[in-house]
């Protein structure tokens, strides 16, 4: 089957590099054409319209910011939705509300298939074809698709109808975005009783506040990164829908809220273009 790919930001690149990689024919298209350049060279086609790159394409991936994206891609003049062939199917591997997937998945053609398929593991999974994707939708449609996100992900889990796999996905936020904060309170707890911070992964390691992410952000935490793996601005869109799904649900959820707050004060204080790791100057006290 023919494969496109809309959208090549931190994820959305690496994951067509190892679709390249993999053996994929793939055609890409991205707002920024430069952003594809490499891609070329590896032997992907560029699109110059998302409609043109829905008529050489059966499945069509997209790996977008948000729903605002995701509408101007798929319905927008020269969109995705524009063209009028049949048996398409759409992979949206971004992040959006429950209720933005399906209203967006009920506007497209007759004979087109969509999978909410948001994804976690950052780019590093990205890059090294170890995503987790968390997939709602009609299994048989995933079925077709599967070869092609096992070029980057080692997990696919059929999650149940349209609006699942971002419902899992809201799931996994809800804890990773906690589980960032408690790291940087409990480094700015270690600090502030003068013990030697960096070592609380190595000291926790194997106990019950082990975790992948411990590690990973004590050490970023320490050596605040130039380059962002996942923004602040990123965390605090997915908190919002966690948010507003839990109001809608009326669902309890008094530590994310709280975390929502913390989030909210860092991107107020600058800090929405960086790395997630930043939070902890929040906590500092600094600007």
């Amino acid at each position: 089957m023919r494969v496109g790919f809309v959208g090549l930001g931190r994820m959305g690149l690496p994951m067509c590099q190892r679709l390249l990689q993999a053996g994929h024919t793939l055609t890409v298209w991205n707002r920024s054409s430069e952003k594809a350049h490499d891609l070329i060279k590896q032997g992907a086609q560029l699109a110059t319209t998302p409609a043109q790159l829905a008529a050489q394409s059966d499945i069509i991936l997209m790996c977008l910011f948000d729903a605002a994206a995701i509408e101007t891609v798929m319905y927008g003049e020269q969109g995705l939705a524009s063209v009028t062939s049949t048996n398409k199917i759409i992979v949206d591997h971004a992040t959006v509300s429950p209720q933005q997937t399906k209203q967006l998945a009920a506007r497209l053609p007759q004979g087109w298939i969509w999978l909410d398929a948001p994804v976690s593991g950052g780019t590093a999974g990205a890059e090294a074809g170890t995503l987790a994707v968390m997939v709602g939708g009609e299994a048989s449609a995933l079925q077709q698709v599967q070869p092609y996100l096992q070029a980057y992900a080692a997990r696919i889990t059929h999650m149940g109808a349209v609006g699942a796999g971002q419902v899992t996905k809201l799931c996994n936020q809800t804890i990773v975005t906690a589980t960032i904060a408690a790291i940087a309170e409990a480094v700015c707890l270690a600090q502030e009783a003068h013990i030697d911070s960096k070592q609380l992964a190595t000291a926790l390691a194997g106990g019950w506040a082990d975790s992948t992410l411990l590690p990973i952000f004590v050490e970023r935490m320490h050596n605040l990164p130039s380059e962002a793996t996942a923004t602040v601005q990123t965390m605090l869109k997915d908190l919002t829908a966690i948010t507003d799904l839990a109001t809608l649900q009326q669902t309890a959820m008094p530590v994310t809220h709280t975390v929502y707050q913390l989030y909210q004060l860092a991107a107020k204080r600058g800090l929405e273009n960086v790395d997630v790791s930043y939070i902890i100057q929040t906590l500092q006290g600094k600007q």
